[in-house]
């Protein structure tokens, strides 16, 4: 597990607007775009399209002048797709001694699922050679993250040497300057980047300390972005049951840091939250795992989760595609991990009321109703065996909080969604197995997001096994149990 650093880009300065060169673009590479800037309103320069602000930060002291005052040091971060254009960022027009300088600098990972990063800035008011900026947010790093260092001073004709990167806890490998620029347009500043490995890391975040040697007394700022290979994936297996359900597994969750979780199925360019899956809090749990059983049928599908970390970060990956088939349509309760196999045959109307009164107001009708509501409607629905009636008697009859769920076999807008059961009556036809059920529903909301829907149990581990030395034989984890398929 390796992060390189690949390609460095051209130096590019402005008065207000530059467009970098991004140096031979590759597929899931990881850009940084190292931007220093100095402007009257200390103005934030735009977003590159395509490109996130990693994080951004003034400071220094002073007022803004020639190599005098404080001047602003940002991040922008994107994954590259190998067909990226050049990013151009800009500051306000018309200021007087405005300045504005940037590099591309790309890296390479040897492994992980994707990239993630966290930063830190701090500045130093006081002038001199012997610039220090403790940073202000506190950062975990472990073995193997990669140190990106950047320093954004105040004068035009300077240099930097010795930069180095100090933390409670934690060693840093030697640092290597990769680019120092003076750049005298407008005002003037210096910007200059360094790296480093870390070599032993802390179990506690830390904030470091950024230092350097100027060859010319000055302020300015300095920022840390940690990069790291992630860990953290998601995966969606279907269990072998009936009604179909999908197991979905958010792993890897503590090497990222990460402290909270949202699940959500993927249709097309629709999200939907996995049930009790929004916002679970995961600190210092390592995997996060939930059982779907309100899919559509029929379709493809994948399972996002957002995931942010212990510094805010926000990040999201995606499960592969899964696709849920069924021989008929489906009723069923997910909280309790019941269902029927019945065929709807017929759904003619959906009515709805508005608990509307009228009322003769000197001869002209006034109207005062309430919202209109959801759909009352008889769904008469069919069972073909015995097993599939009784299947459906038992749903019915312990529906929790009175709701169903009820599914084409292949999903249909305006028939897949949930009905609180009124009544039903069953008619049977005595010589054999078929059977007719007129329901009298209600559309309504799915159960509380409180309830998780049903896996498998700890009876389904003593179907399976007779002594706890044949489990242990078998799985060599806690969490390899929860992932198994006991269907």
């Amino acid at each position: 597990m390796t992060i390189t650093l690949t390609n460095t880009g051209a130096g590019v300065t402005h008065t207000d607007t530059i467009t970098a060169v991004l140096p031979t673009p590759v597929a899931n590479q990881l850009a940084l775009f190292v931007v220093a800037s100095g402007h009257t309103n200390d103005s934030i320069p735009s977003t590159p399209s395509g490109w996130t602000r990693a994080g951004t930060f003034s400071g220094g002291g002073g007022t803004f002048g020639s190599n005098a005052g404080p001047r602003r040091l940002t991040f922008f971060t994107r994954v590259l797709v190998g067909s990226d254009a050049n990013p151009t960022t800009a500051i306000p027009t018309g200021s007087t001694g405005s300045v504005i300088a940037g590099r591309i600098f790309t890296f390479t990972r040897t492994a992980g699922t994707g990239w993630r990063w966290a930063v830190s800035f701090g500045e130093d008011t006081s002038s001199g050679t012997g610039f220090s900026a403790a940073t202000s947010t506190a950062l975990t790093f472990k073995a193997g993250d990669f140190t990106w260092i950047s320093y954004s001073i105040g004068n035009g004709a300077d240099s930097l040497t010795a930069e180095a990167i100090t933390a409670t806890g934690v060693a840093f490998g030697g640092v290597t300057e990769r680019s120092d620029n003076a750049v005298a347009t407008g005002n003037g500043l210096t910007v200059t980047s360094a790296s480093c490995v870390v070599s032993t890391g802390s179990s506690t975040a830390q904030a470091p300390t950024v230092s350097a040697t100027l060859a010319t007394a000055s302020v300015g700022v300095a920022g840390v972005l940690r990069l790291r290979e992630a860990s953290s994936d998601v995966n969606a297996s279907p269990q072998s049951v009936f009604p179909p359900r999908n197991l979905v597994a958010v792993t890897g969750l503590e090497a990222d840091d990460i402290t909270s979780v949202t699940m959500y199925r993927q249709v097309g360019t629709t999200l939907t939250a996995v049930r009790a899956a929004s916002a679970i809090d995961t600190t210092g749990v390592d995997a996060l795992l939930r059982v779907d059983a309100e899919q559509p049928f029929g379709v493809s599908l994948n399972y996002a989760a957002q995931l942010t970390d212990v510094n805010g970060n926000t990040w999201t990956a995606y499960s592969g595609p899964i696709t849920s088939t069924v021989t008929g349509d489906v009723i069923s309760d997910a909280v309790r991990g019941t269902g029927a196999k019945v065929f709807i045959e017929s759904w003619d109307d959906k009515k709805r009321t508005r608990d509307a009164s009228v009322f003769n107001v000197g001869g002209r009708y006034v109207v005062v109703g309430r919202p209109r509501s959801a759909a009352q409607a008889q769904v008469t629905v069919s069972t073909d065996t015995d097993d599939d009636g009784d299947a459906l008697q038992d749903v019915l009859d312990n529906a929790t909080e009175g709701v169903i769920l009820i599914r084409k076999q292949v999903t249909l807008a305006g028939v897949d969604g949930h009905l609180a059961l009124l009544d039903d009556d069953e008619r049977r036809t005595w010589t054999i197995p078929f059977r007719m059920w007129d329901l009298n529903t209600a559309e309504t909301e799915p159960w509380p997001d409180a309830l998780e829907a049903a896996g498998f149990t700890l009876q389904d581990i003593a179907d399976n096994y007779t002594t706890l030395a044949d489990l242990a034989a078998d799985f060599a984890t806690l969490l390899a149990i929860a992932l198994f398929d006991f269907g």
